[in-house]
């Protein structure tokens, strides 16, 4: 292992090999008895009535894409916060700054509806 492109190399490999290998494992080793009443849509012991596949509103997905957001900006605030005495002017501003565009965005998504569960 002379050039270090060789560890690159070997990265991808093994990085392609580890999630691949156990999907072609259990496709080949997997039992294969299919009959109708185990491919029959079976939900909460319930027969269903109708179709089964019904569309959602893409609304929620967007609140909930709105609340994941705001919930991890809150993980990178929290470090900032406790540590905010030690921190040179430089920082204290850039923090204010993430915090005013976070604040804008949550404004945006307000005005837009997208917050409003109807």
């Amino acid at each position: 292992m002379d050039s270090p492109w060789m560890y690159v190399g070997l990265f991808l490999i093994v990085g392609t090999l580890i999630p691949v290998a156990p999907i072609v494992i259990s496709a080949l080793v997997a039992p294969r008895k299919p009959n109708p009443i185990k491919q029959s849509t079976y939900e909460c012991g319930i027969e269903t009535v109708g179709d089964s596949w019904v569309q959602f509103k893409a609304q929620y997905y967007v609140y909930a894409l709105v609340f994941l957001i705001f919930d991890v900006e809150v993980v990178f605030l929290f470090p900032w916060a406790l540590s905010l005495n030690l921190l040179p002017m430089f920082v204290v501003v850039e923090g204010i700054i993430f915090i005013l565009i976070l604040f804008a965005g949550l404004i945006y998504a307000w005005r837009k509806g997208m917050l409003e569960w109807a």
